[in-house]
């Protein structure tokens, strides 16, 4: 299953929120084994997202009211690694973390570090070259980081909350 490119392409955004939703549709539709990509704001909110429209879908099994397998978990996954592994980093002395990944028998986890505190996260097939992969993230952190400011995180975050 391929990820969706975004949706929320230009209506009424600027031209740097313009270009990220780009270079994220860039980055889902180039690179082979991506199921879906979130970007997230130091605070755990949801920024950008190649599914946006679902977000808000399929509600958790047993009366549960939360989306299941959407964005929004997504962007819950990568808040709480990037703040785990930020622990762990302060803990072992290590420095600043850069990239976190999980592989799994079906799938694989990706996180990596925006210069703001925001993060980048992926969920790919199990059989995805990991290598290509994060390059393909370090190649948007590298051209997203210097363009996210708290202006424009607002501006996503309200484009986001608009999709869903």
């Amino acid at each position: 299953m391929k990820a969706q490119a975004p949706t929320a392409y230009g209506q009424g955004l600027s031209s740097q929120a313009r270009n990220l939703h780009w270079l994220l549709t860039n980055l889902v539709e180039e690179v082979p084994g991506i199921h879906s990509v979130a970007v997230v704001s130091s605070d755990g909110l949801l920024l950008l997202s190649s599914d946006p429209g679902r977000a808000e879908e399929a509600a958790r099994p047993g009366g549960d009211d939360g989306p299941r397998g959407s964005s929004a978990d997504l962007a819950t996954i990568v808040s709480g690694l990037g703040s785990l592994t930020q622990g762990a980093a302060k803990l072992m002395d290590g420095g600043a973390v850069k990239q976190t990944m999980i592989t799994m028998d079906e799938g694989s986890l990706f996180v990596m570090s925006i210069s703001d505190g925001s993060l980048l996260g992926v969920h790919a097939t199990p059989d995805c070259d990991m290598s290509v992969i994060a390059y393909h993230m370090a190649l948007f952190v590298g051209r997203a980081g210097h363009v996210l400011t708290p202006e424009l995180r607002t501006e996503l975050r309200k484009s986001m909350e608009n999709a869903q």
